[in-house]
């Protein structure tokens, strides 16, 4: 269904949180909202402090670019502008940008009356974002423990917390991320395939139905998910990957220092003896 023919079955009053109608409008095709409004507020606010912040800084190269959090010395408290300050703000305004976004997505499913799939989905990418640089800095007293913002300075965080933790693969909860997120590649590429072979069969030939996708993958694997059974797989893939990820990251720390002794269990277990 073309898009334009779409919005009027959404283009409906109701089904917002906040503001009742004085908030529903559209501006062109997009639904706005109140928290459409909240969104642009912290996006415009919080990339005006990025820029100002990496004007502080010595380079425009936005691989260079680093915007650091307070020192651990700071701790929970509120840093100088230059000293943290900024990293701080500029996290509230993303945690803004990120909520507002995922309640207007549920204002957008009232609207249509589906489920709240979307939103759900986009909360667990909100809450690895903000485990890493709300939860895990809270549990550890120090704002200094978030990750910077900045490409280059973020990855050096990454290998930097890694061998802070003697070596991070041995932390199980990262084994089952990582697992999930391979899966989930691997799922959805084999979906993909499937989709464009069936959609691109040759010239003069004719183009396949859904039962010959289930066809296929009943004589390769002996079992075919469906078309509606694998974009459920997928959610539910992509979304373990996210939570578990979240998860390896919020006990990194508060309760393990060394994954490599943590495993100090299993080699004490009474079946060795």
């Amino acid at each position: 269904m073309a898009l334009l023919s779409y919005e009027r079955k959404y283009r409906v009053r109701g089904g917002t949180l906040i503001g009742g109608d004085l908030f529903d409008f559209w501006i062109g095709p997009f639904f706005v909202g109140f928290f459409g409004v909240t969104t642009l507020f912290f996006s415009a606010i919080g990339t005006g402090l990025i820029l100002y912040a990496a004007s502080l800084g010595d380079t425009w190269n936005p691989w260079l670019i680093d915007i650091q959090p307070p020192d651990i010395s700071y701790g929970l408290a509120l840093a100088p502008m230059r000293e943290g300050g900024l990293w701080q703000i500029i996290t509230i305004c993303a945690t803004g940008a990120f909520v507002s976004w995922a309640l207007r997505e549920v204002e957008i499913c009232r609207k249509l009356g589906i489920g709240y799939h979307v939103p759900i989905a986009f909360g667990v990418a909100i809450l690895a974002f903000a485990t890493l640089n709300i939860f895990r800095p809270l549990l550890l007293g120090a704002w200094g423990e978030g990750f910077p913002y900045g490409i280059m300075s973020h990855l050096d965080w990454v290998s930097n917390v890694g061998y802070a933790f003697v070596n991070f693969h041995y932390n199980p909860a990262h084994m089952i991320a990582v697992s999930f997120f391979f899966v989930t590649t691997f799922a959805l590429a084999l979906h993909g395939a499937l989709v464009l072979s069936a959609t691109n069969p040759g010239k003069g030939k004719t183009v396949k139905t859904p039962d010959h996708e289930d066809t296929f993958f009943r004589d390769i694997l002996g079992y075919s998910i469906g078309p509606l059974g694998i974009h459920r797989l997928g959610l539910f893939l992509a979304l373990s990957a996210g939570f578990w990820s979240a998860v390896c990251m919020i006990i990194s720390g508060p309760w393990v220092r060394s994954w490599v002794d943590w495993w100090s269990w299993w080699r004490e277990l009474p079946i060795w003896s």
